[in-house]
C-alpha cells in the first residue's frame, strides 16, 4: 500500500513540474512588453546597473530599465524570488538562476551564481520567476527514501502518519508556561509535549499560533531536545527565528541569505561562516594553492628540478583539502552549537547537515505545502508537529492531473479528517479582530469556537489616534451590495482574468473615505480574489500608498481596515473560483478593525456560502447599496 502511495505522490509532482514548465512558456509566448509585465511575474528590458560580490562567493547584480528615468513596474519579484535571467533577443532559453536580494523604485538586485555575459554591446535582459527544480528533485528523493524505509524511527511514522498503525502519546508530564498563554494554547503545547508520533496545532486567524509554535519549541529545548523548525515560505521562517532569537534562544538559520529578512541575515549559516576569523585563514590557503598550480602549469626556459611539479600540485592539493576541513569543521560547529534550526521545508540541504536527526520537527503552515515538502524533515524526524489552519487556503496547485489525484490536500489536512481530536488541538481565543468581523468566519468554518480577546473584542477605527469620528469609523463591517448599479464582470484584455471596472471605482471612493478620516495608507489594505481586479485596482489607488492584492498574495497577514472586492457580477450567477470559500474565508478574517465589503447579491446568493453571508450582514444591520456612496 504504502509503495503505491508514495508513487502516486511522485507522479502529482511530476504533473506539477511540466505544468509550471508549460505555464511559463504560455505566459512568454501570450504576453510581451508591457502585457508581459501587467502580469507581475516578469520584467523587461532591463540593463546591468552595478555588480559586486554576494553573499558566499555569489554575483549580486543590480538591473535597471535602460532608461534610468523609468521606474521599474509593480511586480511580485521581492527579496528571496527564485527568478531566471535571460538576455533578450537570444535564442539560449538557458539564462542565469538566482535569487532577488533587494528592490527598489527603480532598480532590482539579484544574486547569481555568476555574471552574466553578452557578445552584443548594449544587451537587454528579462527576469522571469522561476520554477525551483533543485527542491523538487529534494522532494522525490524524500518520497523515495520514506517509501523504501522499512524499519527504524522513519518506518514506524511512516505507518502512524499513513494510518497503518495509531499514533501514540505519552503520560502528560508538568510543564511551566515561559510565556503568557491561554487555555487553548496551554493545551496545544501540552498535547504536543506528550506525542510520541503526530500532534497538531490547529490555528484558526489571529488566535496566536506562532506564539504556541515557540512556546513548543522552547519547551522541548528545556527538555534538552534537539528542534528543527520549519516552514513551507521563508517569511514564516523568518517569523519563527525572530521570536526564538528575541527569547534568546540559539537559533540558525539555513537558506540563501538573500531569502532571509535584512535584521536576521547574520544569523544564517553562510553569514556566520563568512565572517568566522578562522574562514579567512581557509580562504588564504585557498587563494596560495591557486598559486601554487599556476605555478607548477606555468612554462619557463630551463627544466624544473625533478619532481618539483609533482610537488608543488601536492602542496596546493594539501593546502585545499586543510582548508575544506577547516570549513566543514565550522559548519558543524556552528549547527551542533544551535538548540533549533530554522529552515524552508525544501531549503534542508543534505550537503550541509550530513546525517543529523532531530527529537523534534515542528512545521509551521503546514496546510499551505503539498505532502512531499514535508517528508524531508520527516527523514530527521523522531516526532512531528504541524501547525497551520486547513480552513484556510490550501497548497498552490496547477495541475489538474494532480488535483485529480488529491495533490492539493495537505498531510495536516489528511491526519484531520482521518484522526481529528486525537491528534489535534484548536485554538479558541483570537487575538486580531472585533468580534463582529471574526463571528462569520467563527460560526461557518469553526463550529462556533472561536472568542474574541477582551483587548480586540470591540476595538474600532475610532479608538485609534487622531482619527475622526464618523459612521464610517465607528462600526466594525460594512457590506455595500453593486447589485442593479451596472457594476458587471468583463474578462480582462489579453488574459483569462476577471474585473469589475464599477466595483473598483467604488473601493477607490470607500479607500479615499477611509484616508481621509484619518486612517494611515500603510493600514488600509484593498484585496480581491482576481488578479486582474488587483491590477485595475492598483492603477486606481496605489499612488496613495494604499497595498492592493490577492485574496492569496495575502494569507496570514493583517490591516486595521480591508477593502474586499468580490468582482462576480452576471446573469447567470456563476461565482466562478469563488465557490472554494477558504479563499473568502482568508478574505474575511484580515482586518483587525474594519472590513467593508463590495459585492453583487444577486449573483452572489446563488451559492449557499454566499446566501448565509448575506444573512450574516442582514443580521448584523451592516447590509447597504453602493446608492448610498453618492452617484458617480
Amino acid at each position: 500500500m504504502s509503495a503505491e502511495y508514495f508513487q502516486r505522490l511522485i507522479r502529482c509532482l511530476d504533473h506539477e513540474g511540466a505544468e509550471e514548465a508549460r505555464e511559463v512558456v504560455r505566459r512568454r509566448q501570450q504576453a510581451t512588453g508591457a502585457a508581459a509585465e501587467r502580469s507581475g511575474t516578469t520584467l523587461l528590458g532591463l540593463a546591468i546597473r552595478d555588480e559586486v560580490g554576494g553573499f558566499g562567493g555569489r554575483v549580486a547584480v543590480t538591473f535597471g530599465k535602460r532608461d534610468r528615468r523609468v521606474d521599474l513596474p509593480w511586480s511580485r519579484l521581492g527579496a528571496g524570488t527564485p527568478v531566471i535571467v535571460c538576455e533578450e533577443n537570444v535564442n539560449d532559453p538557458t539564462g542565469w538562476r538566482g535569487v532577488v536580494t533587494d528592490r527598489d523604485r527603480s532598480t532590482i538586485t539579484i544574486a547569481l551564481l555568476e555574471s552574466p555575459e553578452s557578445t552584443n554591446d548594449r544587451p537587454t535582459y528579462c527576469v522571469d520567476v522561476s520554477s525551483d527544480e533543485v527542491a523538487r528533485q529534494r522532494q522525490r528523493d524524500a518520497l523515495r527514501k520514506a517509501s523504501a524505509a522499512e524499519r527504524g524511527r522513519l518506518a514506524v511514522l511512516k505507518r502512524r502518519l499513513l494510518g497503518e498503525e495509531p499514533p501514540v502519546f505519552s503520560e502528560r508530564r508538568i510543564w511551566v508556561p515561559l510565556t503568557l498563554l491561554d487555555s487553548s494554547q496551554c493545551a496545544a503545547v501540552d498535547l504536543a509535549l506528550s506525542a510520541e508520533d503526530v500532534a497538531i496545532i490547529h490555528g484558526p486567524p489571529g488566535t496566536g499560533k506562532t506564539t504556541t509554535v515557540v512556546e513548543l519549541i522552547r519547551q522541548a529545548i528545556r527538555r534538552g531536545e534537539k528542534v528543527l523548525a520549519c516552514a513551507p515560505s521563508n517569511l514564516a521562517v523568518d517569523n519563527l527565528l525572530e521570536r526564538l532569537l528575541a527569547f534568546g534562544e540559539r537559533a540558525l538559520r539555513i537558506g540563501h541569505p538573500a531569502r532571509v529578512m535584512p535584521a536576521l541575515r547574520e544569523q544564517t549559516l553562510d553569514i556566520l561562516v563568512e565572517s568566522h576569523p578562522s574562514l579567512k585563514l581557509a580562504r588564504e590557503w585557498t587563494k596560495e594553492a591557486f598559486a601554487l598550480r599556476r605555478q607548477a602549469g606555468r612554462y619557463v626556459r630551463t627544466a624544473p628540478v625533478a619532481g618539483a611539479r609533482r610537488d608543488l600540485r601536492a602542496e596546493a592539493r594539501k593546502l585545499l583539502d586543510d582548508a575544506r576541513q577547516m570549513e566543514t569543521g565550522l559548519v558543524n560547529h556552528l549547527l551542533d552549537s544551535a538548540t533549533v534550526i530554522c529552515a524552508t521545508l525544501t531549503g534542508l540541504n543534505d550537503d550541509i547537515l550530513g546525517d543529523r536527526q532531530f527529537d523534534l520537527v515542528v512545521i509551521d503552515e503546514a496546510a499551505q505545502s503539498t505532502e512531499p515538502t514535508c517528508w524531508i524533515p520527516l527523514l530527521r524526524s523522531r516526532r512531528l508537529v504541524l501547525a497551520g489552519d486547513h480552513c484556510q487556503l490550501p497548497p498552490t496547485v496547477l495541475s489538474q492531473d494532480a488535483r485529480r489525484e488529491g495533490f492539493h490536500t495537505s498531510l495536516m489536512e489528511k491526519l484531520v479528517a482521518r484522526l481529528g481530536a486525537t491528534v489535534s488541538q484548536r485554538l479558541t481565543t483570537q487575538y486580531r479582530m472585533h468580534e463582529q468581523i471574526m463571528r462569520f468566519s467563527s460560526d461557518e468554518f469553526y463550529e462556533s469556537s472561536l472568542i474574541a480577546a477582551e483587548s480586540v473584542r470591540e476595538h474600532l477605527l475610532a479608538d485609534l489616534p487622531e482619527m475622526i469620528a464618523s459612521p464610517l469609523t465607528e462600526c466594525a463591517v460594512r457590506f455595500f451590495d453593486t447589485a442593479g448599479s451596472g457594476c458587471e464582470e468583463q474578462s480582462e484584455a489579453g488574459g483569462s482574468s476577471l474585473q469589475n471596472q464599477g466595483e473598483a471605482d467604488y473601493v477607490a471612493r470607500q479607500v479615499a473615505e477611509l484616508l481621509a478620516a484619518g486612517v494611515k495608507p500603510t493600514e488600509i489594505a484593498v484585496i480581491t480574489p482576481y488578479a486582474a481586479q488587483a491590477r485595475l485596482l492598483r492603477d486606481l489607488i496605489a499612488s496613495q500608498g494604499v497595498e492592493v492584492d490577492t485574496v492569496d498574495g495575502f494569507q496570514g497577514r493583517e490591516k486595521e481596515a480591508i477593502v474586499i472586492s468580490l468582482v462576480r457580477s452576471n446573469s447567470k450567477g456563476e461565482v466562478g473560483f469563488l465557490a472554494d470559500t477558504r479563499r473568502t474565508n482568508v478574505a474575511l478574517t484580515r482586518a483587525r478593525r474594519k472590513l467593508i465589503v463590495f459585492g453583487d447579491s444577486s449573483t452572489l446568493a446563488n451559492h449557499e456560502f454566499y446566501l448565509r453571508l448575506l444573512d450574516y450582514f442582514e443580521r448584523e444591520d451592516v447590509y447597504g447599496t453602493v446608492w448610498e456612496l453618492g452617484a458617480e
